[in-house]
């Protein structure tokens, strides 16, 4: 299944800083000896353990893409805290076409982001869901921007969004991701939500010390850990438990 083309592929343009802790992490590995990584699918997952560097790779392509790195789309301006890596810098995104629009979700400034949002003008704030994303819950507001702010034709950078999210709710935005998809849409995502990876044809690339392979999603330990845990929870916790008093 072929993506839109917004993002074919991305390389190291030029080299990481010397010194920078960038060169210390596994899953740039392939990127710093040359390597390509291709997005050949509407949909992309970028999986791995905590610490495996999805988000800082979400964040390199978000920023060598034009985005705010905090969130937002190529117009926010804000920042509150000047925390991102140079990967962005180094980085060379290959394209067929340009978007229509785009969003950088990141769960860890979205309320930073939302803050930004409420100082729009009311006509914009109406592109939102015409509602401050401040008075909604966070999975609601999540939702709200996905449903309202999104559209054909668009780029979305979304990292760990099932953060705010029920296992319903993340059923949900599946099925706002399919509809975007439809409409010509291309998503990148950084998760660890077996449920959103399940999505039909998207290309999962597991970031890990072995650097980055593409896998399927019945290897992955997100599906197979979930499996095995919800086929006997009990013995899970007898085994999780046994060193332990009670």
């Amino acid at each position: 299944m072929s993506g839109p083309g917004f993002i074919r592929e991305i390389f190291l343009g030029r080299p990481l800083p010397e010194g920078s802790w960038l060169n210390e992490l596994p899953a740039l590995a392939p990127l710093r000896a040359g390597e390509r990584l291709s997005f050949d699918s509407p949909v992309t997952f970028l999986v791995g353990e905590n610490g495996a560097g999805k988000s800082t790779l979400l964040e390199g392509i978000a920023v060598s893409c034009g985005f705010n790195p905090e969130g937002g789309t190529r117009n926010f301006s804000f920042s509150t805290r000047d925390t991102h890596s140079t990967l962005g810098d180094c980085l060379t995104v290959s394209r067929g076409a340009y978007p229509r629009d785009g969003f950088f979700l990141r769960a860890e400034s979205f309320y930073n982001a939302a803050s930004y949002i409420d100082t729009l003008d009311a006509g914009l704030l109406d592109s939102y869901g015409g509602k401050s994303l401040h008075d909604q819950s966070h999975g609601e507001s999540f939702l709200a921007l996905v449903q309202n702010r999104f559209g054909g034709e668009g780029l979305y950078l979304l990292d760990e969004p099932e953060a705010a999210l029920s296992p319903a709710r993340q059923l949900t935005l599946l099925g706002q991701m399919r509809l975007l998809v439809q409409e010509g849409a291309q998503l990148v995502v950084a998760t660890h939500s077996p449920i959103l990876m399940a999505y039909p044809g998207a290309a999962i690339y597991l970031l890990s010390e072995r650097g980055v392979e593409r896998t399927e999603y019945r290897h992955t330990e997100h599906y197979l850990l979930t499996r095995r845990f919800l086929n006997d929870p009990e013995g899970m916790l007898r085994m999780l438990f046994a060193d332990g008093d009670g």
